[in-house]
């Protein structure tokens, strides 16, 4: 504004006249800053972006990512996805990012265990840093690990996982109702694993290459 008018005004001064004219800038606001809370159980980073397995049921990724529908409702998404050939293997949407959401999907993983012992790999959200979590990754004899504070990358292949299913399916459409999500994130995943060939998979998809390993 001084520029163009070269005037000298205050930036409260414009402030004011912007709420006065029912202006708004359309640059993206600045997210509140919450108050971290103390973990209960942090874990190394022992995946240390080592992102390929030998075999199934070896190295699992997991994260939760949210969702919008209706009018403006949120949704969220925990899923675990197999380091070996990309599958996701659980996966729960809920109305709340909350352990028991969390814990459901883990339940849902271990119980197609079949005398394996997964590392886990996750970030340090409360969910994954919880006592509770801790039991169960004890109880199904498996290794933790997390990423590194303000590290996203190093658990990518979960990141990439949701940002494709968001590019593919999510944004390209209004979901009114829950269950019109829900119905919407069943049939991508049911795609993904079973129909979406991959160059990395030699052209399979990541159940046919699952197939083909056992």
């Amino acid at each position: 504004m001084n520029r163009k008018f070269e005037e000298k005004l205050n930036h409260k001064g414009i402030y004011r006249l912007m709420k006065v004219a029912g202006l708004r800038s359309v640059i993206r606001v600045k997210k509140k800053q919450y108050k971290r809370s103390t973990p209960q159980h942090v874990a190394d980073n022992i995946l240390n972006r080592e992102f390929t397995a030998e075999k199934p049921n070896e190295k699992w990724v997991t994260d939760v990512t949210e969702f919008k529908y209706g009018q403006s409702k949120k949704a969220y998404l925990s899923a675990i996805r197999d380091l070996y050939d990309g599958s996701i293997i659980s996966y729960v949407l809920g109305h709340s990012n909350n352990n028991q959401l969390v814990f459901k999907t883990l339940d849902q993983a271990t119980v197609l265990l079949n005398g394996e012992h997964p590392l886990i790999h996750s970030d340090r959200g409360f969910q994954y840093t919880s006592k509770g979590f801790k039991r169960k990754i004890d109880a199904a004899e498996m290794t933790q690990s997390m990423s590194r504070v303000g590290r996203c990358i190093d658990n990518g292949p979960m990141e990439s996982f949701f940002g494709t299913l968001k590019c593919e399916k999510y944004y390209l459409h209004k979901y009114k109702t829950f269950e019109e999500l829900t119905t919407a994130i069943d049939e991508y995943i049911h795609f993904y694993n079973h129909e979406r060939h991959q160059k990395r998979l030699n052209g399979l998809s990541p159940m046919e290459y699952r197939v083909k390993a056992a």
